[in-house]
């Protein structure tokens, strides 16, 4: 059974850095892309960043180019989103998502607010 669990919330002010984690479990993750989405308050989910298999190509919505970074470890089926410069409208629930060939699938979130 695929499970994604996210960590690494949390409430900090404008300014500050979070690193969120997602730990996956129940297949081997390594030739998929993974990614990250968030969905604000009275939004919708929208894509956040992207990484391909080995790690060698990223891709990231404009507003959080240059200040957030996705990194995965294959080893340990861990994808990780590294927030810096964080502002008070990157407050949202983010989850991390991979697409297997048989479905897609999500955890259930991490909070993360921001101050101002």
């Amino acid at each position: 059974q695929v499970q994604l669990v996210e960590s690494g919330g949390g409430l900090v002010e404008a300014g500050d850095s979070l690193r969120l984690s997602c730990a996956a479990s129940g297949r081997t993750f390594s030739m998929y892309a993974m990614g990250w989405f968030r969905q604000a308050p009275g939004k919708g989910r929208e894509f956040v960043a992207s990484i391909n298999w080995s790690g060698g190509h990223t891709s990231y919505t404009d507003s959080v180019k240059g200040r957030f970074t996705i990194s995965r470890d294959n080893a340990k089926n861990t994808v990780d989103l590294q927030m810096n410069g964080l502002k008070p409208e990157d407050t949202a629930v983010y989850y991390c998502n991979v697409q297997l060939l048989e479905g897609n699938y999500w955890g259930q979130g991490t909070q993360v607010t921001v101050s101002s």
